[in-house]
């Protein structure tokens, strides 16, 4: 069985975690499912938005912990500083790839999201929750940090006494509390329909400006204003007068659904 599969519908992919009999927990072959299906997407032009879900009982539990900590001492523990793609190691760009996907990334998020779990759910530019979904920083309690990405996403969204206090306790969460916090987005009582709906959404808009739109965010983090303000004004210069944004103007005036090529200005 797959451990992760893909379904592409209407430029929308839906990635599903599927190891449900492990509540989607990461070890070695899922950890490289799930990358082998964020470099597929990379390279997919097609795909205007993307889904996160898990099967099962939950989003994911994190660290499959006896299958991790088995191999302390060898291959898993060189592969901490071991950069395997830019500034990244696996583990990272396992969480960071969803975040630099060119389309945005809504995580449909249930059951638990605990530690590395978590780190991919914050990887996604939008995080739908169940209100009783069960949320933990979970790494402290096995003696370690939270190492993938998350100590660089969380920042974005939660205040930092708040991160502090989850991480140093390990303490469990809400899906309610969660959005209090500014780790979700917004609670669903059926996150996964709701999150194929805002994927429909967006969908239907320009993805070149979708696109464009997602880089300068990302980015702003991380420039001063200066080079943010250029960041918008190059982003307009590409679009403007643009095949898809022309379109768009088109379809806005007419009041009918785009009719948009695949997105082309990165």
């Amino acid at each position: 069985m797959s451990r992760v599969t893909l379904e592409k519908k209407n430029h929308i992919a839906i990635v599903t975690f599927n190891r449900p009999e492990k509540l989607n927990a990461l070890d070695d072959d899922q950890i490289k499912a799930i990358l082998e299906i964020g470099d597929t997407l990379k390279q997919d032009k097609s795909i205007r938005a993307v889904v996160l879900t898990g099967a099962g009982k939950a989003f994911c539990a994190g660290l499959d912990v006896q299958a991790q900590f088995s191999a302390i001492g060898t291959v898993a523990v060189e592969n901490v500083i071991h950069r395997t793609d830019g500034i990244l190691n696996d583990w990272q760009k396992l969480v960071w790839q969803w975040h630099a996907l060119p389309v945005p990334v809504i995580a449909a998020v249930h059951g638990y999201a605990f530690g590395g779990g978590l780190q991919i759910m914050m990887g996604c530019d939008i995080r739908i929750v169940a209100p009783e979904t069960k949320l933990a920083i979970l790494e402290t309690k096995w003696g370690i940090v939270p190492d993938m990405a998350g100590t660089q996403l969380f920042r974005h969204s939660v205040r930092a006494d708040i991160i502090k206090l989850l991480t140093y306790t390990h303490r469990t969460f809400s899906g309610k509390e969660a959005l209090e916090y500014g780790f979700a987005t917004q609670l669903s009582e059926t996150p996964l329909e709701s999150a194929i709906a805002l994927a429909e959404e967006i969908a239907s808009k320009s993805p070149d400006a979708i696109v464009q739109s997602k880089k300068i965010l990302n980015a702003a983090p991380y420039v001063d204003a200066e080079e943010g303000l250029m960041q918008e004004s190059v982003a307009q210069s590409k679009l403007l007068k643009s095949k898809n944004q022309m379109e768009a103007v088109m379809a806005g005036i007419q009041k009918r659904s785009g009719n948009f090529d695949d997105y082309s200005i990165l």
